[in-house]
């Protein structure tokens, strides 16, 4: 008896080819632009930051005209090597609109604040081709976080490594700014069980903000210091009534624990001792999207300010 489809690509059981991806690929429709919600953001950032552009992002196909997107980052202008230096990285998942936007707001309202004090080093948006189309992967049907390793298939990924690779082991502190959706249970993990030729398991939604600490370098304190300044703006998700978020045991409020560096997540890629991934709820009936860019804003402002605290002990 065969498995009933839960997605319209694909067969069942099936892992995908290169007809399914480009079957895939011709339902993504651009809804927003890059060039003019990210790029001009950052371009008025220009006279109080350092721009770096890192890369570009090519995708064509035969379907498909050739798109480039230019990768931007923002730096501290005064970097000082003796200072602690903090990585803020956001739009590894292009859908997950208040990682980029909070990113962006966090180097336009508070990155000055730290000025002499720490360097900063902040990609708002790691992957504008998913960020235009509202979707998790990239061009060619890959999770970029799921691809931050040696050999990268997903141009995002590498890009982001080489950029970070100067610097690896000198940052204190990386926090990967994410947010869970609706889409993420209606679309998105249908969409990779088919893409895989596995069996759809429904799951459920954290209502709330939720971090993800390093299950190899679990840095409790910094956590926490994050969840009481995001809980000043938002609520912290809780655990389901098997004491666990999306699958995971939850070992402090808001917190669980990943593998970063064997899932070749963002966050495993700078050699820090501080890392989290953020994960906010846009579509909550207890908060709007704009209180998801709030948090993101309090969570990477928590983030430095523990740094810097942790640098005078």
């Amino acid at each position: 008896m065969q498995p009933t489809p839960t997605y319209p690509i694909g067969t069942p059981g099936q892992a995908w080819g290169a007809a399914e991806r480009d079957q895939w690929r011709a339902r993504q429709v651009r809804q927003r632009s890059y060039a003019d919600d990210v790029l001009m953001a950052i371009e008025a950032l220009r006279g109080r930051f350092d721009v770096e552009m890192y890369g570009d992002v090519i995708y064509a196909d035969a379907q498909h005209p050739a798109e480039r997107f230019p990768l931007r980052a923002l730096r501290s202008r005064e970097w000082q090597p003796g200072l602690p230096t903090v990585l803020v990285t956001g739009g590894v998942h292009g859908y997950e609109t208040s990682g980029v936007h909070g990113a962006l707001r966090f180097v336009d309202t508070q990155a000055e604040r730290f000025a002499g004090r720490a360097n900063l080093l902040v990609v708002p948006c790691v992957s504008p081709w998913a960020y235009e189309r509202f979707q998790r992967w990239n061009f060619d049907a890959i999770d970029p976080n799921r691809s931050f390793r040696d050999g990268s298939p997903a141009q995002e990924s590498a890009a982001l490594m080489r950029l970070v690779a100067p610097l690896h082991g000198q940052f204190a502190a990386h926090i990967d700014l994410h947010e869970t959706t609706n889409t993420d249970e209606s679309e998105y993990r249908p969409a990779v069980a088919a893409r895989d030729g596995k069996v759809f398991e429904p799951g459920s939604i954290p209502d709330g903000f939720y971090l993800v600490d390093d299950t190899d370098n679990p840095q409790p304190a910094f956590q926490q210091a994050i969840i009481d300044a995001v809980s000043r703006v938002t609520h912290i998700a809780p655990a389901d009534e098997k004491n666990e978020i999306i699958g995971s045991p939850v070992v402090a409020p808001g917190v669980i624990h990943y593998p970063m560096k064997q899932w070749g997540l963002c966050a495993g890629i700078s050699g820090a001792r501080y890392t989290t991934t953020t994960e906010v709820y846009p579509d909550s009936p207890r908060a709007t999207p704009e209180q998801c860019i709030e948090a993101q804003v309090a969570a990477a402002r928590a983030a430095v300010e523990f740094v810097l605290a942790d640098a005078q002990l």
